[in-house]
């Protein structure tokens, strides 16, 4: 049995203990070691990282009551010095205390913990709520950073079932005979096998990011510690920077923003205005050029969207087919007025895949896209010479 030494200190960082086992798999090789302070993951909680004699320690998994750590090479020596990675064992323990205390306020409001997962970027909680408002999340986001600066002690200790069972413990005990207890101070028991700081105040911060619905529930988003140090530092960047290119202070951005957007929909409207014009000139020069029953154009930089709508403006003003290509997309539109004998969308469906095309539609609008210019160029040149 690998005596566990994270459920005694986890805050030690260094120790010297002897190789029991060594193990090759077919995903690598793995030591087991008579005393580990290296956190296998489980629980929520991602495994430790770090060094065994200076090789990296890539993986830290639980089998039974043994801990096995997947490193790069076996180490030579059976006696080695062993090192974690100080920097993301303590992101673990403060995201996953701050989880702790987060879940305690969540239950005074109503809100029972489902599930819990500690990401690289983040870390959420699955509530038993269908909704929380905004100010309930606030009063939560209040209360849980209330309880950091206090500084409530943390302690993890173990205790026999019956001893568990007579606590107020969230769930009930796992059938087993020992069950560690971590302990927050005048706030919750928690069944738990995890790292934690020694008191709240080592959380540093809980900073709400956003509420999302899953499976029925609400799922909340936080950063702890350190994290959420560095989301405000990114935010404040951010927002300097918005201020600073809008030429406004922080309090002037929404009517910065607002006076944008009004100059933006008039802008459209205007420029809307405008196209609308030129594809009536557009439209004039083209009917103008009409030959052998067709219309057929190539445009440099056309966007789909207004290809269609000039291909159905030019459609409806005379009874010939109306073949448009634009280079720059690689696609290629066919309409007519509804008075000609074959369907545009069947003409594409039966000959597009010659040509490496992918498109449909109905018997007077039909469209595609090809994957060069050169496809979208020989079935232009195809259909040009069928509907002349």
């Amino acid at each position: 049995m690998t005596t566990r030494l994270y459920f005694e200190d986890a805050y030690l960082t260094r120790w010297t203990t002897r190789i029991k086992d060594k193990l090759e798999r077919e995903d690598g090789v793995y030591v087991v070691l008579e005393a580990s302070a290296f956190y296998p993951h489980g629980g929520g909680q991602p495994n430790d990282t770090g060094w065994i004699d200076s090789i990296p320690v890539l993986d830290v998994i639980s089998e039974g009551e043994e801990v096995l750590h997947k490193l790069e090479r076996f180490p030579e020596a059976s006696e080695v010095a062993c090192e974690l990675d100080w920097d993301r064992r303590f992101d673990h323990m403060q995201q996953h205390s701050g989880q702790h205390l987060l879940s305690a306020v969540c239950l005074k409001h109503g809100a029972k913990t489902l599930s819990f997962h500690l990401g690289e970027e983040y870390c959420t909680i699955d509530v038993e709520q269908t909704e929380l408002s905004t100010e309930q999340l606030a009063a939560i986001e209040d209360e849980a950073n209330r309880h950091i600066y206090m500084n409530h002690k943390i302690s993890g200790y173990f205790v026999t079932r019956e001893a568990a069972a007579r606590l107020p413990l969230v769930k009930p005990p796992k059938a087993v005979d020992r069950v560690r207890i971590v302990e927050t101070e005048g706030v919750e028991y928690n069944g738990c096998g995890g790292t934690h700081v020694s008191a709240t105040g080592a959380i540093g911060l809980i900073k709400l990011l956003k509420t999302e619905k899953q499976k029925g529930n609400v799922r909340i988003y936080f950063k702890c510690g350190y994290r959420a140090l560095n989301e405000f530092r990114e935010q404040q960047q951010a927002l300097g920077a918005v201020t600073s290119r809008l030429k406004t202070s922080r309090d002037g951005i929404l009517e910065r923003l607002d006076k944008w957007e009004m100059e933006q929909k008039q802008l459209q409207t205007e420029l809307s205005t405008l196209k609308e014009a030129l594809d009536e000139v557009t439209a004039g020069q083209l009917l103008d050029k009409q030959e052998g029953g067709r219309i057929a154009h190539i445009f440099a930089d056309k966007p789909l969207k207004e290809l269609q709508s000039l291909a159905q403006k030019l459609a409806a003003q005379c009874e010939a087919a109306v073949l448009l290509a634009t280079e720059a997309e690689h696609k290629v539109v066919l309409a007519h007025s509804g008075g000609h004998p074959v369907s545009c969308g069947d003409f594409f469906k039966e000959h597009l895949a010659a040509y490496n095309g992918k498109g449909g539609g109905s018997d007077k609008l039909a469209q595609a896209g090809f994957g060069s210019w050169e496809e979208a160029l020989d079935f232009y040149e195809f259909a040009k010479q069928a509907w002349s």
